[in-house]
């Protein structure tokens, strides 16, 4: 009998550009955790935690789903009611669509990797904002296509740079990525900003995949849908019960292929992927429609609660001396700012903070930023009273930090 080897198995080349810098910094925090310390995590966009609850006639719709026995494989591109009610939702918003172009995914995340595998070739260029939410770059690197970053400002509002994001295109180029509202920097773009993307995309033939999971918790109200603007552009858009409807774990998510029939072939490209996976989740499907097209009075209380944190955090990180911190206009992401020593990385004061303090955030640069900007990206989904503690005590470490 052959003796067994005992060198490790080799791993894909491809895992090691794979990073996700907001699920990578909790082996950190788990170190940190088994000295003792308890870690006050900011790090997941994640409502349930923080006392925010899921809708009791969501709750309720999954349930009875399940007792009557809807626990089997239900059809890849997802049950006929919770396409219909995304077609009729999105349609009614100024987006038309159709129901055979509507796939239910395992949340957004799965919607951004079945379209960018089914758009992208290795070598082909992706443009991405910079910051991003960083499953963009991660899914691109893995299927060995290029995250090409596109500069927003943060001096106006961290709107998009729309000369450099023209510049960026290339022959290679396929899509153009616009997370509106966005994630990591709570911003929201006006309408000439989501016009010009689209008339650029138009112009050079490419596809906007346009992530509006956060449209409907824009603090003065939804968000048109990007489709809204142009029925008939080169549009993919994506959104969940993630985040407006307060159910993150369910991994329930969504994705429309506008109606341009320049469209079809990225559609029948996008099936013929998901029917590889047989389906997402099933008994969760069964609470779309009532979420679409029932009771959403509790967003207008979610809203509310994220303006107050938006605004505690935004006043206390100006206050605070070498930080500044542009005002969010939805979802509960702050990108603030910190002036850094010479030769330290944003990383370096993230990681000196959670082991100091017990806060994890996440860097920057694990969101496409310089590392020595000394951006870093806050969840302020806590109690304003227990966000106030919290960035006392990250004022306190940052002066202890820049003296040592």
């Amino acid at each position: 009998m052959a003796s067994p080897i005992s060198t490790s198995i080799p791993v894909a080349q491809r895992v090691n550009n794979f990073t996700y810098a907001i699920r990578n910094i909790v082996a950190e925090a788990r170190t940190v955790e088994a000295t003792g310390r308890k870690v006050r995590y900011l790090n997941i966009g994640d409502p349930i935690p923080f006392g925010f609850d899921t809708p009791a006639h969501l709750v309720e719709a999954v349930v009875k789903a399940t007792r009557d026995g809807a626990n089997g494989y239900v059809p890849s591109p997802g049950i006929a009611p919770a396409r219909e009610a995304v077609a009729a939702e999105w349609s009614a918003r100024g987006f038309p669509v159709t129901a055979d172009r509507v796939l239910i995914t395992a949340g957004t995340s799965e919607g951004i990797e079945l379209a960018l595998t089914a758009l992208a070739n290795a070598g082909d260029r992706v443009l991405v904002p910079m910051p991003t939410y960083p499953l963009y770059t991660a899914v691109l690197a893995k299927i060995g296509a290029e995250a090409a970053f596109y500069r927003t400002d943060p001096s106006r509002g961290w709107m998009p740079d729309l000369d450099h994001l023209e510049s960026l295109i290339t022959s290679s180029t396929r899509a153009i990525v616009l997370i509106d509202p966005n994630n990591p920097t709570g911003a929201m773009y006006p309408m000439p900003v989501r016009r010009a993307v689209l008339d650029l995309a138009e112009r050079h033939g490419l596809v906007v995949l346009a992530d509006e999971v956060y449209g409907d918790v824009a603090y003065d109200g939804p968000v048109p849908p990007l489709a809204s603007l142009d029925p008939d552009g080169p549009i993919v858009a994506f959104s969940s019960l993630s985040k407006a409807y307060l159910a993150p774990g369910w991994r329930t998510g969504w994705l429309a292929v506008g109606r341009s029939p320049r469209l079809d072939d990225l559609l029948a490209a996008i099936k013929k992927l998901a029917d590889g996976r047989l389906c997402s989740n099933g008994p969760t499907q069964y609470a779309i429609a009532p979420a679409l097209l029932g009771d959403r009075s509790h967003q207008d209380a979610f809203r509310a609660a994220l303006r107050a944190r938006a605004e505690v955090t935004t006043r206390a990180f100006n206050a605070m001396p070498g930080f500044s911190c542009v005002q969010p206009t939805a979802a509960f992401y702050a990108m603030p700012k910190v002036d850094l020593p010479p030769g330290v990385t944003d990383e370096q004061f993230i990681v000196g903070l959670l082991r100091a303090t017990g806060i994890l955030c996440v860097y920057g640069s694990g969101f496409g930023t310089r590392p020595e900007d000394g951006f870093f990206r806050v969840v302020f989904l806590a109690s304003p009273e227990q966000l106030s503690t919290i960035f006392k005590d990250i004022e306190g470490f940052a002066g202890e930090f820049r003296r040592s």
